[in-house]
């Protein structure tokens, strides 16, 4: 079924294609992201283990992007309150990563005295915006354990075999390769993977090294500042990566998989976020939902992996964590992850 024209008309879409007895609170939860058209506040749902010391993880370019991109929440006063009495190896590496112009101001924050409680909850806090990278970098295999367990529908990528057997591909967003290598197994003739976090690209290119897959060239690089020509894509696509956010694509990213992707050419968003569904609409583009023909589970390689992934990334969905220790099985119920099944793309022909 293809939608076009409202977030409403791609809500009775996507409804319509759900679970075949979905529960209630799934769809409640569902309709409501799409009215309120924004994703209300929550703390994160995962348990953070990371401490002070896993920063030095980070080799010092990536260190100084985290710090001082702006996109993970790292103003100045808030680093210097955060470690404010932190190892001195890793004041060190702060020190001299941050631009010499704040070098001074910050050491002037960080000798300012400072309640332990406000220390302790800023800490916790840069932490938690660090979450991902950490992981990323510190704990790679269970977040490989966390995707494989995220399987989209099996059909999706058969259904865009055409926008992607013979073609130059961008995966705009590519994490650690799900739907680069996904273009790859549908004939893509070469995928551009691009991907900001260095330590996700480290994890694709690992795979690719082991792989030996040639047609794939992985890029640093944003979706508002794409590291390619004008028009050199048949097919720019990103899957559960990009949203209306600015600093996830918006106005912004949108302009850019437009410059980059060649007139006739599609810009597919895999796996939409339904509280994104009117500002995609709204800027033309169409929607499917492929039918499910049973509940979908998110599957994990055993019942121990599931339990370990749970405990890191759902310790704090008591739905989810109860089911697996009740049934002692690999699996989970989506509708107890969410709302939003991985089922549906939408597109945009340039």
């Amino acid at each position: 079924m293809i939608a076009n024209g409202n977030a409403e008309s791609w809500l009775e879409t996507k409804l319509q294609n759900y679970y075949p007895h979905p529960q209630p609170e799934a769809i409640e939860a569902l309709v409501e992201a799409v009215t309120s058209q924004q994703t209300p506040a929550e703390e994160p749902s995962f348990d953070n283990p990371f401490t002070l010391d896993d920063l030095l993880i980070f080799d010092d370019e990536t260190l100084r992007d985290l710090i001082t991109s702006g996109t993970h929440g790292l103003e100045l006063d808030v680093l210097a309150l955060g470690l404010h009495d932190a190892p001195a190896p890793l004041m060190e590496r702060v020190t001299r990563v941050l631009p010499r112009r704040q070098r001074a101001r910050f050491r002037a924050l960080r000798q300012q005295p400072a309640p332990a409680q406000d220390v302790e909850a800023t800490r916790r806090q840069m932490l938690d915006h660090l979450f991902w990278e950490l992981t990323y970098w510190k704990t790679p295999d269970l977040y490989e354990e966390l995707i494989e367990g995220e399987r989209l529908h099996p059909d999706l990528f058969r259904r865009l075999r055409p926008d992607l057997c013979g073609k130059i591909i961008l995966d705009a967003g590519a994490g650690s390769g799900r739907a680069t290598l996904e273009c790859l197994r549908q004939g893509a003739r070469h995928v551009y993977a691009v991907e900001p976090s260095p330590g996700l690209l480290r994890l694709l290119e690992s795979k690719l090294a082991r792989y030996g897959a040639q047609q794939i060239t992985t890029l640093r690089g944003r979706f508002d500042a794409l590291p390619l020509a004008d028009q050199s894509v048949d097919t720019a696509l990103a899957c559960s990566a990009f949203t209306a956010e600015p600093d996830q694509g918006g106005e912004a990213g949108l302009a850019e998989l437009k410059r980059v992707t060649r007139r006739g050419g599609n810009i597919i968003v895999i796996w939409p976020r339904p509280e994104d569904y009117g500002w995609l609409a709204a800027h033309g583009f169409h929607y499917l939902a492929l039918p499910l023909r049973e509940e979908p589970h998110v599957r994990y390689r055993s019942w121990r992996s599931a339990r370990r992934v749970a405990g890191r990334f759902y310790a704090r969905n008591r739905a989810a964590t109860g089911y697996l220790r009740r049934s002692r099985q690999p699996e989970v119920p989506f509708s107890l992850l969410s709302p939003n099944p991985p089922n549906d793309y939408c597109w945009l022909e340039v």
